[in-house]
């Protein structure tokens, strides 16, 4: 067929999906269809559609069929939306405040303004951090269960970017990290970036499955593990002690790099041990305070190694330098005065009573979730489309992330995460009845 021929109906079918003449959600023909119907060739019928959906506009599902996207959300079906429309409850991101974190900060600052040491937070920083604000983590990390020397403490802006520190140190491209195949989407969207190979492990009810990621270690030569035992989102498990020891076996055999991500464990109440605990010398283990204290407030950190520390404080050298002086210092005041403990106690709790008002309003529905965290998985009935749901909660003016942008593997599941932690009370109670009764219609 003529290239000009292929194009005109290339370009034809995105004019139609674009202008909402095909809408979202319409089953296109198949490819034997296509071809039988504008006489191609079965190979150029499929390239028609691959190019549809390399543009967006379609997407394929094995044994499904080639559906019309919805065009009007941005990529990943709200997750990477930088404002949400006025009038929208937002149910994509957690960003939890408690009533009073504001003068909490004002204070914060009089005090800071007040101290000798002001000047000092002008000039730049170690790159790792200051020693004595490295100690104050290294203390707040024992109450977690992470006992390492504070020269193992490195001070970055925020979680996202211990993230990058590690894999840029750690990594290069081309490697093969090992990730769930339903996963932190910010860790998605980092491996992409630094061209690693991410090889999905298929998830069980508590964990990743162990046997199908020592299968992978035989099959390929992955170099590294990403993982979230403690309260994973999306699916909100917390692996047990037995599985977190077989996963160091399955490290120690193949000499594998465990990066904990463990942004969301001050959730949760007595939990197993960490990785880091289990395989200090191999575990790079990171989190911050911008879940438990404001997003707002972008100060993380890395526990690691001692023989991966200057590898990782030269990427910090060469991205950002250090974090901001005045940040920092406010993160570690409220680390040594007990603030951060006092905070990551209320956020329990409120995450708790989130959780009873969402199992109270979803009741009958099928859904996952930890009773202390910020998030609920939902599984959509058979036979019903993400775009579909998620359309029509924001046309009730209800904003909801898919689950694509959580997805390592092949397959996407069809399936919606919501964010209980970013609207009040009420507002999240209007919204939850909204997701219920659009659901429940398919039923």
């Amino acid at each position: 067929m003529p290239r000009s021929r292929y194009k005109t109906l290339v370009d034809a079918y995105a004019a139609d999906i674009r202008s909402g003449l095909l809408s979202p959600g319409t089953r296109l023909p198949t490819h034997r269809q296509l071809a039988a119907r504008e006489g191609l060739a079965l190979v150029t019928a499929s390239r028609v559609y691959a190019e549809l959906e390399a543009m967006g506009l379609v997407s394929g599902e094995s044994g499904r069929g080639t559906f019309v996207r919805e065009t009007s959300l941005s990529p990943g079906q709200g997750i990477d939306q930088k404002d949400v429309a006025v009038g929208m409850i937002d149910l994509n991101f957690n960003y939890p405040s408690l009533p009073g974190q504001a003068d909490l900060l004002r204070t914060a600052l009089r005090q800071l303004a007040l101290s000798g040491d002001l000047e000092a937070l002008l000039r730049y920083q170690p790159h790792a951090g200051r020693a004595h604000e490295r100690a104050s983590v290294a203390k707040h990390l024992k109450t977690r269960g992470v006992s390492v020397d504070a020269e193992q403490v490195l001070i970055v802006n925020g979680a996202q970017q211990g993230l990058a520190v590690t894999m840029m140190a750690l990594l290069k491209p081309g490697d093969v990290i090992a990730a769930d195949a339903l996963t932190y989407s910010g860790f998605k969207v980092l491996a992409e970036a630094l061209h690693l190979e991410i090889v999905a492990i298929p998830v069980t009810e508590h964990g990743p499955d162990l046997q199908a990621l020592e299968k992978l270690c035989r099959q390929r030569s992955v170099r590294a593990i990403y993982c979230m035992p403690t309260l994973h989102n999306p699916l909100g498990w917390v692996t047990p002690i037995e599985q977190r020891e077989q996963l160091v076996a399955i490290a120690r055999k193949h000499d594998l790099t465990i990066i904990e991500d463990a942004a969301y464990a001050f959730l949760v109440e007595n939990p197993p041990r960490p990785l880091i605990d289990l395989a200090p010398e191999r575990t790079v283990y990171v989190s911050g305070i911008s879940k438990s204290i404001a997003t707002g407030l972008r100060v993380g950190f890395i526990a690691a190694p001692a023989q991966t520390v200057p590898a990782l404080e030269r990427i910090i050298r060469a991205t950002t330098w250090n974090t901001p002086g005045v940040m920092t210092a406010i993160a570690c005041g409220w680390l040594d005065d007990g603030t951060v403990t006092v905070l990551e106690a209320q956020k329990r709790n409120d995450a708790q009573a989130r959780q009873a008002l969402a199992a109270g309003l979803l009741k009958g529905l099928r859904y996952v979730a930890h009773p202390s965290s910020y998030f609920v998985w939902m599984p959509l009935p058979e036979d019903v489309r993400t775009d579909q749901i998620v359309v029509e909660l924001m046309h009730e003016q209800v904003s909801v992330t898919s689950a694509e942008p959580f997805v390592v593997s092949a397959h996407v599941p069809h399936a919606i995460r919501l964010a209980l932690g970013s609207v009040g009370m009420e507002e999240l109670r209007e919204a939850l009845i909204k997701v219920r009764k659009t659901i429940a219609a398919y039923l």
